[in-house]
């Protein structure tokens, strides 16, 4: 049976100084997750310009594939913008 795995990362991105900073700060790093192979999306706090939420989603045989494949997301994200992850959650559906 497939696993699937749903991460919820929050953000604080204390460079932004507009809505404007925020989103091309998300978008750069939505395109460098897009490249793991997994489904993501901003799922919250989208009036905020030092906060954000992403959701990223990844389907794998094994519980183990698909925790590899979420904790790459987080390590890439920490590597291009250290301390920019205040929080971060696994749920298994």
């Amino acid at each position: 049976m497939p696993a699937i795995g749903l991460l919820t990362i929050d953000l604080h991105i204390p460079g932004a100084r507009s809505l404007k900073d925020k989103r091309r700060l998300l978008s750069s790093a939505k395109d460098r997750l897009r490249k793991l192979n997994l489904s993501l999306s901003e799922t919250g706090k989208h009036d905020v310009h030092q906060h954000a939420q992403l959701s990223v989603v990844s389907v794998a045989t094994d519980r183990r594939g698909v925790d590899r494949i979420l904790n790459s997301a987080i390590i890439e994200l920490e590597r291009k913008q250290p301390g920019i992850i205040l929080d971060t959650r696994i749920d298994w559906l």
